[in-house]
């Protein structure tokens, strides 16, 4: 019998809340889309995972799985077909599930987490310095001078306040990010969410946001949830990590897990999904991912449709 560790077992989605400290719970969460000939396309499929307070959870995945519906569906951003987002934040008494309150409610809850968009999504309009300060003079009473200080604050916080009056088209890509981090933290966010923050950056600067966002989660105390196909930057900042396959959780658990999956013998592992998982984790050109043989196994199980 083989001494491979049996990695299947933690397909099991986590057992309902029972922990004071998890602030999201997913439950049952279903998403279709309906394309122009009318065929519906289910994209996630009963998708359940709790995140804890402080811990940054990473979901990953190849192109197409649905990790960006996701996240769009874990904001609001998204309406769901079935199933439910449930936060627990600080300014609100009671749980509160975004798919089923009113807009101001959901817009409450939103003032408590930042999102840091793959582009950065600065408006090319405004200096960085009135980018950050767009949600303190949206979301709070604060005179100007103070804005000034915090944005200064904030700016500090990612190493950008020497380029405090330029304009997005006047940074690099690495330098749009921060900028976007730092108007994420503006409101002192309880959840930061990502999407793809190392996308489009050479390696020394994507090294660079990871460690950013791990001092952030330390220095803020911030719970993280990072969408990434980034192998390398995925095993730098998880505590916890979910590998979505077709919309649906192929593994779950924490950094530990994954990393033994991916520094296993490929020889070793019998479980043909442990073998796909091995290869794509460690992003080898040779495998059951690329054989002829195993094309199909593949597209089964790792490629979306």
């Amino acid at each position: 019998m083989s001494d491979a560790p049996d990695i299947t077992n933690s397909i099991v989605a986590n057992a309902p809340p029972e922990k004071d400290d998890i602030v999201i719970s997913v439950r049952g969460l279903k998403k279709s889309f309906v394309n122009a000939e009318g065929e519906r396309s289910v994209v996630l499929d009963s998708i359940t995972f709790d995140v804890h307070k402080g811990e940054t959870i990473v979901i990953m995945g190849g192109s197409g799985c649905g990790k960006s519906t996701l996240l769009n569906c874990m904001i609001g951003e998204l309406p769901i077909d079935r199933g439910s987002v449930q936060y627990r934040i600080s300014t609100i008494n009671d749980p509160v599930d975004i798919c089923q309150v009113p807009n101001d409610t959901l817009d409450a809850v939103r003032k408590r987490f930042g999102i840091l968009f793959q582009s950065g999504a600065l408006f090319n309009s405004m200096t960085l310095a009135e980018n950050v300060a767009l949600p303190l003079r949206e979301h709070s009473r604060l005179d100007e001078r103070i804005i000034d200080i915090m944005v200064a604050l904030k700016l500090q916080q990612v190493k950008m306040l020497p380029h405090r009056d330029k304009f997005p088209s006047q940074l690099s890509g690495g330098q749009k990010k921060r900028g976007g981090l730092a108007r994420a933290i503006a409101l002192d966010p309880e959840m930061l969410f990502y999407d793809e923050p190392s996308a489009g950056l050479d390696p020394v600067t994507s090294t660079a946001i990871d460690q950013l966002i791990m001092d952030l989660s330390d220095k803020l105390n911030v719970t993280s949830v990072v969408v990434t196909h980034e192998m390398d930057s995925a095993f730098r900042i998880a505590d916890r990590m979910i590998l979505l396959d077709k919309g649906m959780v192929l593994k779950m658990g924490n950094r530990a897990s994954f990393e033994a999956l991916r520094d296993a013998d490929p020889n070793s592992l019998t479980n043909p999904s442990d073998r796909l998982m091995n290869q794509f984790l460690n992003g080898f050109g040779e495998g059951p991912l690329t054989d002829a043989e195993g094309i199909s196994e593949f597209e089964r199980l790792i490629v979306a449709p």
